[in-house]
């Protein structure tokens, strides 16, 4: 099954904890707060994540203390 995530840029607090789990899907921009960096994705939640990454996903979404990581089986329509 695909995966595809983005955050949540009103709920993001710059903690860093996504992109520590999984800095191959996030990275953060100019102002400290997360985004998807995967594969040019600019977090717009379109680019599927490879199974490979599903560990360090899971990781991320789980560790968000403010539930900004979203993932989900189909693309993101934002």
């Amino acid at each position: 099954m695909s995966k595809y995530t983005w955050i949540e840029k009103d709920r993001c607090i710059a903690c860093g904890g996504c992109y520590a789990a999984a800095p191959d899907i996030y990275g953060h921009d100019d102002d400290g707060y997360a985004e998807v960096i995967f594969n040019g994705d600019a977090n717009r939640g379109v680019m599927e994540i490879p199974s490979y990454l599903y560990d360090d996903l899971q990781d991320a979404y789980e560790g968000c203390p403010t539930l900004a990581v979203k993932v989900a089986d189909h693309p993101f329509n934002i």
